[in-house]
């Protein structure tokens, strides 16, 4: 939370700028929030810049891949849309470090053994982000998601932070939502032949 405030401040002239962008090139709002489950699957609202635009056909929206507007795809090249949920870390609602916080559309979908995930806070950057992100299946990351919580230690936090600004600065291992053909979470597991719907976690 300390390091989250000072981050704030040192950074607020870039989150004024990218603000006054987004709000200049798509319109309001200029934060996108989404309700997502944290830690013991608590609700909480997460804090984006908004990268979308929202074109729909008729009433219904077109996919991420088609709203990512190009202002969009630079903000993310550069994780820059994560940067408000530093205050998500200052309220305590996150962590700099830890498991994403996924869809509550997703609840159902993990495994025993993935729940794992939400015994720890959410964070904005984690062991998946740095190896692979979203150019890996859903298997992977949430293996890599419970990799963490079972090593968690204070260096390793230190080592994701610090490979964090790498991939950040180099933009390595970084595809936009949407835009590679990633699938949902939901369909994914749907469409996988070693998905075993007796593991779901029915009721969330």
């Amino acid at each position: 939370m300390v390091v989250s405030g000072m981050a704030l401040l040192l950074l607020s002239p870039v989150l004024i700028v990218v603000a006054i962008i987004i709000r200049i090139r798509m319109g309001s709002p200029v934060i996108f929030k989404q309700v997502r489950p944290g830690k013991n699957k608590k609700n909480f609202t997460l804090y984006k810049f908004r990268t979308m635009n929202d074109k729909k056909d008729g009433d219904i929206l077109l996919s991420d891949s088609e709203r990512l507007t190009a202002l969009g795809k630079i903000i993310r090249r550069f994780s820059l849309d994560e940067m408000p949920q530093l205050w998500n870390v200052l309220k305590g609602d996150m962590s700099l470090v830890g498991p994403r916080p996924l869809l509550q559309q997703y609840l159902p979908y993990y495994t025993e053994e993935e729940c794992l995930r939400f015994t720890v806070p959410p964070g904005i950057t984690g062991w998946a982000q740095i190896n692979g992100r979203n150019t890996l299946s859903w298997d992977d990351r949430l293996k890599h998601d419970v990799w963490y919580v079972k090593n968690l230690s204070f260096w390793l936090d230190i080592r994701i932070i610090l490979l964090t600004v790498l991939k950040v600065l180099t933009s390595k291992g970084i595809a936009f939502d949407g835009v590679y053909g990633m699938l949902n979470l939901e369909d994914e597991r749907r469409q996988g032949e070693r998905w075993d719907k007796g593991t779901k976690n029915v009721g969330e």
